[in-house]
């Protein structure tokens, strides 16, 4: 992926060095939440009721106060810091011109880079948990530490398989935007689990396209794909599917607990969004097909 010298984002926060904002405790999670708990549960054997306890606040005791710091961005020399500043960056431009032809201005997201556990609008983060993002706090939150694991862990190496992981959470950002997490999101105790979790996996795979929706317009704009860079996004795709994850921690697939797509489904909904640059193209809701 072509990003040294492309523009960098002034929305990320580093708090790897402790600081951090105020822990809420006992707030409402959203469902990105909740997909995020589901896998680190596949990959890491973790009981994801556990996660979901430590991102709502609870699992007993009071919850804990950060003192919270300025937030300042990746010092300079941080390679890594300057390749999630520039993707970020590169999101906004295509965002915010997306949202403009569409009469719409466009909230950037900002993104937080943390150690181990973070504060959020919707609880405690965790590492366990890869990234996230926080509807209640408009943040990506990402412990960098996942891209080592997407590469020796999950199979998926790559500095464009690592973009698309961060272009899906901005994906998110978007829906929220849009108000289409908030409407997924109400229909919790309005239908059954097996019917949410296919409401799930549609969202899932929205941020996904989405996701592809960035890499065209991307490209058009500043030529930012090289030779290989598409597979490498196709490949993480695959390597975080329901069905793949599934297999890899328990050797079954359970097809009703589904809430981010197989891999199939993932590679075809990103492969979607970057061959029309279309948003439109992107509705995974009334699809007949997913």
């Amino acid at each position: 992926m072509k990003w040294e010298g492309n523009r960098q984002s002034r929305n990320v926060e580093d708090r790897r060095s402790g600081g951090g904002a105020p822990v809420f405790g006992g707030r409402n999670i959203g469902i990105g939440t909740i997909v995020v708990a589901l896998i680190g549960g596949w990959v890491l054997g973790i009981n994801p009721l556990t996660l979901l306890g430590v991102l709502s606040g609870g699992g007993g005791g009071a919850p804990v106060v950060q003192q919270q710091s300025p937030a300042q961005g990746p010092p300079a020399g941080d390679a890594m810091g300057q390749f999630v500043s520039t993707v970020l960056a590169d999101t906004e431009d295509v965002w915010a011109q997306l949202f403009k032809q569409g009469g719409a201005n466009y909230k950037e997201p900002r993104l937080v880079l943390f150690r181990g556990a973070v504060g959020t609008a919707c609880g405690t983060g965790q590492s366990a948990m890869g990234p996230f993002y926080c509807p209640g706090d408009h943040k990506v939150y990402i412990d960098l530490s996942f891209f080592e694991q997407l590469k020796h862990q999950l199979g998926a190496p790559g500095d464009f398989a690592q973009a698309y992981v961060i272009a899906h959470e901005v994906g998110h950002h978007v829906q929220n935007l849009l108000g289409i997490s908030g409407q997924v999101d109400q229909m919790r105790n309005r239908v059954s689990k097996i019917e949410y979790n296919q409401l799930s996996v549609k969202l899932e795979l929205q941020a996904d396209c989405f996701a592809g929706v960035w890499a065209y317009h991307g490209h058009k704009q500043r030529q930012i794909l090289e030779q290989g860079d598409v597979e490498e996004a196709m490949n993480a795709a695959s390597k975080i599917g329901d069905d793949a994850l599934q297999r890899a921690q328990t050797g079954q697939v359970v097809p009703d607990s589904f809430t981010h797509g197989t891999s199939a489904q993932r590679q075809r909904w990103f492969k979607t969004g970057l061959q029309s640059g279309n948003m439109q193209a992107c509705d995974t809701f009334t699809a007949k097909i997913l």
